[in-house]
């Protein structure tokens, strides 16, 4: 297959790409900047779109930008920027991927879509929750759905926090890890969902192949509560996680940002994945940050 990839120089994005090469696809990249090779074609969502070649004869369209939610602190400023980063550059994505005729785009989403879950467990049946997550994340999804014309097969990747070895989440969590500064924030019972970065670029390639649309819970099947997560963290890491953060501390500090991305209770499920067949590499938190630390 042919495939175009936006956002290909993220710790998702660059991953895709290298794993769809390597089973033989062929991968030309979307970039915000001058091209700088055969296999790149520069494109800006706010001047002049995305240039007619580069999806010529493309099989599928795979978008993967957005500003990372977790990067600062939600001031109204950020929150812009967050929405800026995704909605306009998806309309642009999909109304070329309409143009060219492209017969697939998968475009990136978050399981912040679901809001906080309680207890419940969440598959893609489950309606938006609350928050703003839930409120950027479906218009983030509207602006795949509503531009990439009838005849395009949409699939959206609700996509959990990514564990990884480079980047994302543990970059933030393990240098407090180091310090033996470790442990749940608030009661530590609100259930945490995450996936493994071999286990997204998997189920990526997954559904690139597949006839599945809509939206996919891109995560692993083992979401467990705070406390434990952050105690399998201490385990691989070889470090004490016994102190506990209050809610109150957690809010002060990070405000609603921490309000939503850890003191909301997520416990999604990957129902399409698990029902199309699809095997996870890392379905449980421990074998998930044993390959972190490898």
């Amino acid at each position: 297959m042919r495939v175009a990839v936006a956002g290909s120089q993220g710790l998702i994005g660059s991953a895709v790409v290298s794993a769809l090469r390597n089973a033989g696809h062929t991968v030309v990249r979307l970039v915000r900047r001058e091209a700088l090779s055969d296999d790149e074609f520069s494109w800006d969502p706010e001047t002049f779109g995305v240039p007619e070649e580069s999806l010529r004869d493309v099989d599928a369209v795979i978008g993967l930008g957005g500003v990372g939610v977790g990067d600062h602190r939600w001031t109204g400023r950020f929150k812009q920027e967050l929405r800026d980063s995704r909605i306009t550059p998806t309309e642009v994505l999909a109304e070329a991927v309409a143009r060219a005729g492209v017969p697939t785009f998968i475009s990136a989403s978050a399981s912040g879509f679901y809001g906080d879950t309680g207890d419940r467990a969440a598959d893609e049946s489950a309606s938006a929750g609350e928050g703003f997550l839930a409120g950027l994340v479906t218009d983030w999804e509207q602006a795949a759905t509503a531009n990439a014309g009838d005849d395009a097969r949409v699939v959206l990747l609700r996509t959990a926090p990514v564990l990884s070895r480079r980047g994302g989440l543990l970059s933030r969590l393990q240098p407090v890890f180091w310090l033996g500064l470790g442990g749940a924030i608030g009661d530590g019972t609100q259930y945490f969902s995450w996936i493994s970065l071999p286990d997204e670029v998997r189920a990526i390639a997954f559904l690139l192949e597949s006839t599945i649309s809509g939206p996919v819970n891109l995560s692993a099947p083992g979401a467990v509560p705070f406390s434990e997560f952050a105690s399998a963290l201490g385990r691989a890491m070889h470090r004490p996680a016994v102190l506990k953060v209050p809610a109150f501390a957690a809010r002060r500090v990070g405000g609603e940002m921490a309000e939503e991305m850890i003191l909301f209770s997520q416990r999604v499920v990957p129902g399409v994945l698990t029902d199309n067949g699809f095997s996870f590499t890392h379905p449980q938190i421990d074998d998930a940050l044993e390959y972190t630390r490898a």
